[in-house]
C-alpha cells in the first residue's frame, strides 16, 4: 500500500456509491452507445459484439442493494481518490501556471453499479471515464475487480491511482484543446498514449515524497499494459485486430507512462 497520507492535497469528490443503480435515460448518447463508445476507450478495440458476448453480456438491473451508512462521511476510498486527485491536480496547477493558463480542476464522481452525467448513463461495464461537458470523472470502483478477473491486471491502489492520473490526463487534454472530436482511431490512441504519458508525469511528481514504495510503481505498468487493445482483444476474443485499436498496444502503453515517469518532461508527451 502507498502512503498516500504523505499527500495533503485533496481534490473535488462526490460520493453517489449509497445511491444505488439508477434509470439510465435522458439525453446523451444513451446506455447503449454510452457502453459501446466507452467501453471501446477505455479497454480497447476490437468487434464490440464479440467483446460484449464474451463478457457475458453484463447489464444493470438495479436490484443491487446499497447501505447508505456504509457510506457516511470520508471512507478510506474516498479519501485515497481525493489525495490522488488532488496531487494531479497540484502539478498541473503549477504547469498550466508556467504556461500563463488557468488550471479548472475537474470533479470526481464515485459510483456503483450506475449513474447520470451530461454525456449520459454510464453503468458499471463502462469503467473509468472522464465527460467533457461537465468536467468531471466518473469511477465506479468496482471496475477494478473486473479488470483483475477478466483481463489479468494484477490490481492495488497505485494501479488505481494511474487509472485516476489517466482520466485527468483527458481532462487536460480537454482544457487545452487536444481533445479531439475525430472519429479515426488514429487521432484516438495518440489521445490516449497521451494520457498515459500524463499519468506518468504525475507519478514522477509525487515519487519523491516516498509515496511509492519498492516496485509499487510496477502496479501502474501493469494496469497500462492490462488495458492495451491487443491484450484486451485476446482475453476477450481470442485474436487481434490492429485496424480496430483504438488506444494502442501493451507496449505502447507501457512506454508513454515510462515516457512521463522516466522524464517529467511535459514536453515528452507531445502528440
Amino acid at each position: 500500500m502507498a502512503l498516500w497520507d504523505k499527500i495533503n492535497s485533496k481534490g473535488k469528490i462526490e460520493d453517489r456509491r449509497a445511491v444505488g443503480p439508477g434509470a439510465l435515460v435522458g439525453g446523451g448518447l444513451g446506455i447503449t452507445g454510452l457502453v459501446i463508445v466507452l467501453l471501446m476507450n477505455f479497454l480497447g478495440g476490437g468487434d464490440i459484439g464479440d467483446v460484449l458476448q464474451d463478457l457475458g453480456q453484463v447489464q444493470v438491473d438495479g436490484t443491487q442493494s446499497f447501505n447508505a451508512k456504509d457510506f457516511e462521511g470520508e471512507d478510506s476510498y474516498e479519501i485515497f481518490a481525493s489525495k490522488v486527485l488532488g496531487s494531479a491536480n497540484d502539478m498541473w496547477s503549477f504547469v498550466f501556471k508556467e504556461n500563463d493558463l488557468t488550471y479548472i480542476e475537474p470533479r470526481l464522481v464515485l459510483f456503483r453499479g450506475a449513474t447520470q452525467s451530461r454525456c449520459g448513463g454510464a453503468d458499471s461495464l463502462v469503467g473509468p471515464h472522464y465527460c467533457p461537458l461537465d468536467q468531471t470523472i466518473y469511477l465506479d470502483e468496482t471496475f477494478f475487480e473486473e479488470l483483475e478477473k477478466r483481463f489479468g491486471a494484477e490490481g492495488g491502489d497505485v494501479a488505481e491511482a494511474y487509472v485516476i492520473a489517466h482520466e485527468v490526463g483527458h481532462h487536460v487534454q480537454n482544457q487545452i484543446g487536444g481533445l479531439s472530436e475525430s472519429n479515426s482511431n488514429e487521432d484516438s490512441i495518440k489521445q490516449e498514449l497521451q494520457a498515459d504519458c500524463f499519468a506518468g508525469l504525475w507519478a514522477y511528481s509525487i515519487k519523491s515524497f516516498g509515496i511509492f514504495g519498492p516496485g509499487e510503481i510496477q502496479e501502474a505498468i501493469d494496469a497500462a499494459a492490462a488495458v492495451g487493445d491487443d491484450r484486451i482483444q485476446v482475453k476477450a476474443t481470442g485474436r487481434i485486430n490492429p485496424e480496430s485499436w483504438t488506444h494502442g498496444s501493451s507496449e505502447e502503453r507501457v512506454s508513454a507512462f515510462n515516457r512521463g515517469y522516466e522524464s517529467g518532461l511535459v514536453t515528452r508527451c507531445e502528440l
